[in-house]
């Protein structure tokens, strides 16, 4: 048998951002107890309330915002055996790990740069789609095809939680034109890469890079062919002097035995 806690009043079970519109029940130095159809108390913590005309600025006594009887917008932040955690603040719809590659979703544009557009699509941070990614057609300035306040569709092609990074495409989830059908592989529709692209990569990858003594030997290989000219010079101007040696070396035995 399901403990209290998980069933609502139509018989659906709570869960973490869930959506409801409570009624105050009582107000604490703690928080306040809201009343959101479930059999144990729903508690919204201090830290959860939030000032709609000043967000940012924590609260410090739960009356200055709430009062007995008040109705308020609410989501679930955690559900106990015991007791149901709640909050005021409006849950991101993406944790950074529910976001995967060629995940479709809804989006809407919130900035245009000359480089894309930013589509808010409920994570941290709002995604990019580079305006090669908006349309298969060449798309000059992003404002050709989309403005701000549009919604969009869009996939999912690389998140990057390090660089706090989502990278979008609306052209992955629309149907290649006929006359782009036949062309060259460039990259897929959903953000990979060409089979000549990948072959190429592999192929730089099968090349081992050279070790310390490979890349010292091949300084000197490449010093010593750059002294070749002056040695081979070195090496005609020490001929000349030894045959200038043996032609007076001969001339003086000549004129030796001559006086003998």
């Amino acid at each position: 048998m399901e403990s209290p806690v998980e069933q609502t009043k139509n018989n659906q079970p709570f869960k973490a951002k869930q959506k409801f519109e409570g009624k105050v029940l009582k107000t604490s130095l703690q928080g306040a107890l809201v009343d959101i159809g479930s059999d144990v108390p729903a508690f919204l913590h201090i830290s959860q309330v939030i000032d709609v005309n000043n967000p940012k600025t924590a609260v410090q006594n739960v009356e200055d915002i709430l009062k007995v009887d008040d109705t308020v917008t609410v989501w679930i932040r955690k559900v106990a055996k015991d007791h149901i955690s709640l909050t005021m603040v409006e849950p991101l719809l993406y944790e950074w790990r529910d976001l995967k590659p060629e995940m479709a979703v809804k989006g809407t544009v919130i900035r245009l740069e000359s480089f894309g557009a930013f589509v808010e699509i409920g994570a941290e941070r709002p995604g990019l789609v580079h305006v090669s990614e908006l349309a298969h057609s060449f798309v000059r300035n992003p404002q050709e095809v989309v403005k701000v306040g549009d919604e969009l569709d869009v996939m999912v092609l690389e998140v990057d939680r390090r660089k706090k990074q989502i990278k979008l495409s609306v052209k992955a989830l629309l149907e290649t034109p006929e006359e782009l059908a036949f062309e060259a592989p460039k990259s897929s529709r959903r953000g990979k890469k060409s089979r000549i692209e990948l072959y190429e990569e592999e192929a730089e990858e099968l090349v081992p890079d050279p070790t310390y003594m490979e890349i010292a030997l091949r300084q000197a290989m490449d010093r010593a062919e750059k002294r070749k000219p002056a040695i081979a010079a070195r090496a005609k101007k020490q001929r000349m002097v030894d045959e200038d040696v043996d032609d007076i070396f001969a001339r003086t035995l000549q004129s030796k035995q001559s006086d003998d």
